[in-house]
């Protein structure tokens, strides 16, 4: 109720979309990052013409239905999923990014914000990142109604203040009453011809229109009663069918340039040659680049995860988003809304900072490209603070996500490219030395696919690895061999989804003894995948896990992953163990 009166002028008056086609690539975009409010932009739908009565009254958070209690993009109006707070003002940035520079088309990216959501510090990276890039087409309009979930919010009606950090961020403040239509109206014209992103910052009442809660605590999220609810009505002006409809593009409005998406040549590598999976990562960015729908962002490490190989041979369409993981996802999410292929890229650690970044992309069914560098204990001397210890385990759980760790050059540049053409969150897990290259040029690489790099009928024990610990359990190999122990060892590339087929292959040709080798702690990585594809396959297993447990240091790679347990020698002890 409290941001109706500013929804109702600007769907009306200003929002330029149209309804009928919510495909239209000229349309503007309306995010809604109060996503607890949905009952107002789903009246406004009703209110379009987009959906009935029926669907409104019997359909709202109802199991099964469409209006769902926080917006989803199962609803076609809607590009992002909201409700986690903090997050529509950074994806519309996204949008915003795609508008100016990529799709060159003026539409606006409208984000409605609460004002609870202001002490979000996600907020703030959004407008840093909008008043960068000059976003001159995102505007966001925040409902400073004072009251939160349990009181009153931060700053109350204190809008000398929110004004000032605005501004301090390099965007345009606008004050107004978020109750008096002109003033609304004028400051939505306004913003349409702004040279910078703008925040309009409208005061407001919660419960307004109805004396019975205006301005009153103790409402957030609850109906009236049935008697409460006719007073309101009739205070409100009693029932109506209005349809309103605002703008549309017409067809003579500038729309996108065609995607062109020519053949890719990716790099090809000399076996045995040294290369670091990051570097392929890089190598690999930058040939698919040759499609004019893949984009690069990256989180100021450019020059570690390899990145600006992409940026240095396609300038356009790189993005830098510095030291601000949250709003590096969020770019990528609100770059996907307009069709766009983003990859971005960070220390895998970092990307910790933006899991709830990550969760609600899975929710928005936002297909992006994640890249984390500098994996594990192998990094060596920077320390516990670099090390992603916990990556796997996070990007596992995520919904419907894709989890990739190559071993090799070739096989990072094959998943790099199989990633541009995958759906949901995907993640690659890269490893920050240079290990020897392992596959052919014409070696194919699939997602839920593996390698078996050793193999006999006489096989007794799988070693499994990937990224470093795949090379330790091939130098393991090589010991037992010679010890007269046929070893067959696994390239776990694909950790979700898992190669079920091939693993239980091995373990009923070994006698379920297995050893899985892994530089991350024990908790959701490597063995935990291979565990649960032999969950059910009612073989008797006996498994040894070697994985990070205990807190590591700096040091070298070398002494690292001996200490960890994780190193040649101790996959051979495990082996051994396994086979007395």
């Amino acid at each position: 109720m409290s941001a109706a009166d500013v929804l109702a002028t600007l769907v009306a008056r200003h929002l330029r979309y149209d309804w009928d086609n919510p495909e239209d690539p000229a349309n503007d975009h309306l995010i809604f990052s109060k996503g607890h409010a949905s009952p107002l932009i789903y009246s406004i739908f009703k209110a379009v013409g987009v959906v009935s009565d029926t669907e409104l009254v019997n359909g709202y958070r109802r199991f099964g239905e469409r209006l769902q209690g926080h917006p989803t993009p199962i609803l076609p109006w809607v590009d992002v999923a909201t409700g986690s707070l903090g997050q529509g003002l950074p994806d519309g940035v996204g949008v915003a990014l795609a508008g100016k520079y990529l799709d060159k088309v003026p539409y606006r990216v409208w984000v409605i914000c609460g004002d609870s959501e202001m002490a979000e510090g996600s907020v703030w990276e959004a407008l840093d990142k909008a008043s960068y890039y000059n976003l001159s087409n995102l505007i966001a309009i925040v409902d400073v109604n004072r009251l939160g979930q349990r009181g009153p919010t931060e700053l109350g009606w204190d809008l000398d203040t929110y004004a000032k950090r605005v501004e301090s961020f390099g965007a345009r403040a606008v004050v107004i009453d978020g109750h008096d239509i002109a003033a609304i109206d004028e400051a939505l014209a306004g913003a349409e011809d702004a040279t910078r992103p703008t925040v309009i910052l409208a005061r407001t009442h919660k419960g307004a229109g109805f004396s019975e809660t205006s301005d009153k605590e103790g409402w957030h999220g609850k109906p009236f009663p049935e008697d409460m609810a006719k007073r309101a009505i009739a205070e409100l002006g009693g029932e109506r069918n209005l349809r309103i409809r605002g703008p549309v593009p017409g067809p003579d409005f500038p729309r996108p340039e065609p995607i062109s998406r020519p053949a890719i040549t990716l790099p090809s590598y000399e076996l045995g040659a040294k290369v670091a999976t990051r570097r392929a990562y890089g190598q690999a960015l930058a040939a698919l680049g040759a499609r004019t729908d893949v984009v690069a962002l990256d989180a100021e490490v450019s020059n570690s995860t390899y990145s600006e190989d992409f940026g240095k041979a396609y300038p356009d369409r790189f993005f830098e988003i510095f030291i601000a993981e949250q709003q590096l996802v969020a770019a990528a999410v609100g770059l996907s809304v307009r069709g766009y292929v983003p990859f971005a890229s960070t220390f895998a650690a970092f990307f910790s900072r933006a899991y709830d970044f990550i969760r609600m992309a899975a929710i928005s069914q936002a297909d992006i490209r994640l890249s984390g560098s500098h994996a594990g204990v192998e990094i060596g001397a920077d320390g516990p603070s670099q090390m992603a210890l916990e990556d796997l385990a996070m990007m596992r759980a995520v919904g419907g996500s894709t989890v990739l760790y190559p071993s090799d050059a070739t096989s990072a540049a094959k998943l790099v490219a199989a990633m541009a053409d995958l759906s949901g969150v995907s993640y690659l897990r890269t490893t920050r030395g240079a290990y020897p290259v392992l596959y052919g040029p014409d070696e194919p690489f699939a997602p839920g696919g593996s390698k078996v790099l050793r193999r006999s009928d006489g096989d007794t024990v799988t070693l499994i690895g990937a990224g470093v610990t795949l090379h330790q359990a091939l130098a393991a190999a090589d010991t037992l061999a010679a010890e007269g122990v046929a070893a067959r060892v696994i390239d776990l590339y694909s950790v979700k989804p898992v190669d079920a087929a091939t693993l239980l292959e091995a373990a009923r040709a070994t006698g379920g003894r297995i050893v899985v080798a892994e530089d991350h702690y024990p908790e959701g990585g490597l063995a935990s995948a291979v565990l649960g594809a032999l969950d059910d396959s009612g073989l008797p297993l006996s498994v040894r896990h070697l994985a990070v447990r205990a807190l590591p240091g700096s040091g070298t790679p070398e002494e690292l992953l001996d200490a960890a347990g994780i190193s040649a020698k101790h996959i051979v002890e495990a082996a051994r163990d396994l086979l007395r």
